[in-house]
């Protein structure tokens, strides 16, 4: 199997969005605000030519942290049947890299209570206590620092 990652539009995470996060919902909640402004980029990962991962990166501050630069993950999604075989790995890494060479300080992220385990292995942390998205479930601030503040 040949994946690779490159940067796409809003639009194309839909079809891996919708319905990984929002399968419930209409397909109008797959889109996030600030999907479109320029310092957000949204990547997929490709099997051949299919779309099978995405990941969405915001120039977003937190106010929870004090350091200058901050992105925040949304929308990060593999499709059911190719999940647990390290794709959403290759998607966060992928970001890490991204997001240290726009010199970020801190990634963020709210994470559905199911992931935590993931990200912990991947070396996050958990911010504060639990949480509710209307409609969408509990989920839990995460982060790892990029560069010493």
């Amino acid at each position: 199997m040949t994946q690779n990652i490159k940067k796409i539009t809003a639009l194309e995470t839909f079809p891996v969005r919708y319905p990984v996060l929002r399968a419930d919902k209409s397909i109008d909640s797959c889109h996030f605000d600030g999907d479109n402004l320029e310092t957000t980029s949204h990547f997929g990962l490709f099997d051949k030519n299919n779309i099978i991962g995405v990941i969405s990166i915001f120039e977003a501050k937190n106010n929870l942290f004090v350091t200058e630069k901050q992105y925040q993950i949304r929308g990060m999604a593999v499709l059911e049947e190719h999940q647990k075989k390290g794709f959403g790995e290759k998607l966060i890494l992928n970001s890490e890299k991204y997001c240290s060479v726009q010199k970020a300080n801190l990634i963020w992220f709210n994470a559905r209570k199911k992931a935590i385990g993931f990200y912990e292995k991947m070396g996050y942390q958990v911010k504060g206590l639990p949480f509710e998205i209307s409609e969408v479930g509990k989920h839990v601030i995460m982060f790892k620092k990029m560069s010493d503040e």
